[in-house]
This record gives C-alpha cells, structure tokens and sequence, in this order.
C-alpha cells in the first residue's frame, strides 16, 4: 500500500509579511542584465577599482600566519576600538563631547553596524522617518524590523539636491521613534549644513527621536571646513563634512554609523563601527552576539593598520576622487540637456536627461546599446514616483581618469542617436 505524502504550502507564503514585500536591488537587476558581458565600462556600484593598501594586506596576512583564526570579543579589539575612538575625538572630539573607546563598537561591516542600531531602537509598528533619495538598505531595515517609514525627499533645483527643513521638521513628531539620514549622501552628493544639522538635533530632542546618521561618506568631502567647525584638527585641504558628533553630548540619542569601506578602500573587508551612548554600549554587544558575534580578528588587524596609515591613504585619495568628479562633471554638464551639479561629497555623479523619465529601463537601455553601466536612480527611493526617479548615479571613484572620459563619450554617442 503506498504511503501518501501530504503536499506541503509553498514555504514562502509563511514567511514574514515584512520580508516578503522586499523589494530586489534595482542595481543588481541592471547588473544582472549584463553579466556575461566583459566590454560594459562599469560605474553602477559605490567602491573604487583601486586595491586596499599593500601594508593594510599585508598586516591581515601577517595575523593569519599568527594563528589569529579564533573567536574575537562581542565590540571588537580592544587595540582597534582605541584607534577609532582616537581617530574620531581628533574629527569631533570636544570637552563637551568625549569620544572614548566606551563609545565605540566594532561591526561586520557598515551594513551591519546599521542593521545594529536599528534593530537596538525600533519595534514593530513604530514610526520612522527617512530622508530620501537613500541607499535603500537603510529604509528596509527598518521594514524588516516591522516599521512603518516615511519619506521626507530631497528636492532638486537646477541640479542641486536641498533638503526642506520645514518638511522634515513637520514629519518628525513625538511619535517619531527614529530618524534616519544619510550625509554626504548616496546617491545625490547632498552634505547637511551645520545649521541644519543643529535644527535637527535641537527638534529631535524635543521630540525624543532617535537619530541614526550614517556618516560613512564624511572623509569624501571636497569643500572647505565649516566655519564653526573647530574639531577637524586633520591637516589637509578638505577635512570632513560636518557631523552631529560635532554638536552632540554623549548621551544624546544619536547613534553614528561609520565604514572602513570607502575612505580607506577596504569595501571587501567588511568592518564597520557605531559611535553610541556609552550607556547604550553594554546592550549592543549583546544584539552583536546575536547577529555576528564578532569581526574577524584578521580583519580588524588591517583596520588597525589602516588607522596607523590614514595620513598616506585617505587624503590622497580624496584629492584623487576630487579631479574624477571635476573632470567627469564639466563633460555631463556639456552634454545636451543634463541636469547636474558637483556633489560637496560622496563619490558619486547623480544627473537627469530630459526626456528620460524611467531611470531603470535607461539603465538597461544604455547597457545594452551604450555599453555603461550606471545605477537608476528609482533604486533609492521609497516609492516609484519619489523625486529621484528620473536621475542616474554614476560612481567616478575610477583609478584611471580616462574611463571616465571615455564613459562620457559613450553616453554622447548614444544620445546622438536617440
């Protein structure tokens, strides 16, 4: 007699409604549209081509051959908890805002360290606020935590990306639990003021938010320091772009996200830190076991070689991504109608061809027919209609300027022919 074996539901119909609803990266579409072509110029993922410094290499190797292959402490070495905090008291360190290794804590990449501290605020059926365009993992965190978001968008004006404080201001309310933002930001360059920043801080106090920056993108900054601005004591042309760290108190409710990805090319290594209450630190080594239980050591042996190194790796390399940007900017802006401003940070180009409303079936067009891969700018909104639909991301953080030129061209060609 045979056996009958009940037919099972399909399993994902029991999955998490939250998780279900995900969107798929609109840039991984457009990728995976051209995987087995080798001739696209590619500009559509936020890293540089360039590899992390030989002695950064050199120091995880070195740690392997240790032995160093066991587990590491839930918040990080000790040794490289020290260094960030150190590095980042000489960025935004005052008397009224100490920045000590009691603040710090070692993540498993920028990601994660903003999965962290989203998971370390918001419950299901909180409100948050998110300013938008964004790099979409930030808003879907908090979706994945059962959160409801809502978008308060930049607005463009001849190019330029500007944030409306009055909006913002108005949608972060006593029922408010977080607010996240990101600046320099990804995808639009757009760099909070510190007057703005101020306005932020001073309303989210009053209403008990929560604030997440993610400030990953501060040491790509290429405008002058701030006035106002006295804790950069870093000693070249650019600094960093302003920071909540510079105005906060401590146990202010402000946590700061931050990467070893971008400004010290290390993108692969996946290694992050949060800059938190230092009330807050004991709990989130615990959500840290829960998640990661810990960077790897050999990781954290690079980083730590990186902060020793900084002096000969990040300025140079902010000088760099500089003459990308204004050499990639001038071609945009001397192509036919292109709207498009120098970003103050970011590594990144965000610009509009009139008469191209669809920004993912442009960026499927030009991969097929130009042979350029760029990120639509659709992938960093909330909702198709959101403000950056229209606009494409093209990341100049390129080792050899001429691609850029030569990307350039291409997109004239095909205009050409449109």
């Amino acid at each position: 007699m045979a056996i009958k074996i009940p037919v099972m539901n399909n399993a994902q119909r029991h999955l998490r409604p939250s998780i279900q609803s995900l969107a798929g990266s609109q840039i991984r579409e457009v990728v995976n549209s051209a995987l087995d072509q080798t001739s696209i110029l590619k500009f559509w993922f936020g890293e540089s081509d360039e590899v992390t410094h030989p002695a950064v290499r050199e120091a995880a190797i070195a740690s392997l051959q240790a032995g160093e292959t066991f587990y590491a402490a839930n918040l990080g070495l000790f040794e490289l908890r020290e260094a960030v905090a150190a590095y980042m008291a000489r960025l935004h360190g005052s008397l009224a805002n100490l920045i000590d290794v009691n603040r710090i804590a070692i993540t498993s990449g920028g990601v994660s360290g903003l999965m962290l501290a989203t998971q370390s605020i918001v419950d299901a059926g909180d409100e948050v606020v998110c300013v938008t365009p964004i790099w979409p993992n930030l808003p879907q965190q908090a979706r994945i935590m059962g959160a409801r978001v809502q978008a308060v968008s930049l607005y463009a004006e001849a190019g330029e990306w500007k944030l409306n404080m009055h909006a913002l201001c108005e949608a972060i309310t006593p029922a408010t639990k977080l607010l996240l933002i990101n600046a320099p930001n990804n995808p639009t360059g757009w760099t909070l003021t510190r007057c703005e920043q101020q306005m932020i801080l001073d309303h989210c106090r009053t209403t008990g938010t929560w604030i997440v920056a993610d400030e990953v993108y501060e040491r790509l900054y290429y405008e002058p320091m701030e006035a106002g601005n006295l804790n950069g004591g870093i000693n070249h042309p650019h600094g960093c772009a302003p920071s909540f760290l510079d105005i906060a108190l401590p146990e202010d409710r402000l946590i700061v996200t931050h990467s070893f990805s971008k400004s010290f090319l290390m993108t692969g290594w996946r290694l992050g830190w949060l800059v938190v209450p230092p009330s807050c630190l004991d709990a989130l080594g615990k959500l840290i076991e829960f998640n990661t239980s810990c960077a790897p050591s050999f990781v954290q042996r690079a980083a730590l070689e990186a902060l020793k190194r900084e002096a000969e790796i990040t300025p140079p390399l902010v000088a760099h991504f500089k003459r990308c940007r204004d050499t990639l900017i001038p071609l945009l802006q001397a192509l036919p109608h292109v709207q498009v401003r120098a970003a103050k940070g970011g590594m990144y180009a965000f610009f509009k061809i009139e008469g191209f409303d669809d920004s993912l079936a442009l960026a499927k067009r030009l991969v097929a027919e130009a042979k350029l891969g760029l990120a639509p700018g659709c992938a960093f909104e909330l909702t198709p209609n959101g403000a950056a639909g229209g606009w494409m991301r093209w990341c100049f953080a390129s080792q050899d300027v001429a691609r850029l030129t030569q990307g350039v061209l291409q997109l004239r060609q095909w205009l050409e022919k449109q």
